[in-house]
């Protein structure tokens, strides 16, 4: 399972299904249990290997705390995959989210919001289904008219908000554009700029956006694969 911590991509795997994937070769630094998190540590691809709970809170504490700009990502490897995934929502406040890739032609819109290139999302209402919240949002911050395809996946990304840490669960959704003719940024939501993009346009547009955002493309290019 993937989170984004502070925009660092945090993966927590088991090592009795994936021992192939966990080779120690793959990765720049390894962490084992008992071991200290100090930032000097954390560069590059990072295995934890059988982490202990001190570990992971020492490490979502550096995550969120400091820039770590040589850090790539780190892989939990735990023999209890369930429970570790839950010690780490567990530190968070959860939120839920939907969002929308929405085509027009052989065309992808992104928005430009906060000096980031994102995709338009939001906050689920009260008792609201992801795919119905995920059409009202994309509706509302793009003055588009959609339609809704095809579940693509689900992003977890942390930020801090008023001292407290979030986690914000996005489920994210296929659009298929019905109406642009009344599009345009919803201001008061941080939207500058709204733009369709091919293919290599969207790829340019990814070195300035967010990993939880390249994540939803990379997801989508692999679906599209699939079906053909």
């Amino acid at each position: 399972m993937k989170f984004f911590i502070n925009n660092k991509l945090l993966i927590v795997d088991s090592i009795d299904l994936h021992p192939i994937r966990l080779s120690y070769k793959k990765f720049d630094v390894v962490i084992r249990p008992g071991h200290f998190i100090t930032s000097r540590k954390l560069h590059g691809h990072v295995l934890m290997h059988e982490v202990e709970a001190f570990q992971i809170q020492a490490l979502l504490d550096l995550m969120e705390t400091k820039k770590l700009k040589k850090l790539y990502s780190v892989t939990f490897a735990v023999r209890y995959l369930d429970e570790a995934i839950q010690f780490i929502k567990d530190r968070f406040k959860m939120i839920k989210a939907a969002g929308g890739l929405v085509a027009k032609d052989d065309k992808m819109l992104m928005i430009y919001r906060l000096g980031k290139w994102d995709l338009p999302k939001g906050k689920l209402d009260k008792k609201e289904k992801a795919g119905s919240g995920a059409l009202r949002e994309v509706e509302e911050e793009c003055g588009l008219k959609v339609a809704l395809g095809h579940k693509i996946c689900v992003t977890y990304h942390s930020y801090s908000l008023n001292g407290n840490r979030i986690m914000k669960k996005t489920t994210w959704y296929t659009m298929q554009c019905l109406s642009d003719q009344r599009m345009k940024p919803q201001l008061e939501e941080g939207i500058t700029k709204l733009q369709w993009m091919n293919k290599a346009e969207v790829n340019e547009a990814l070195k300035s956006s967010y990993p939880s955002i390249a994540e939803v493309f990379q997801q989508y290019y692999a679906l599209q694969v699939q079906s053909l």
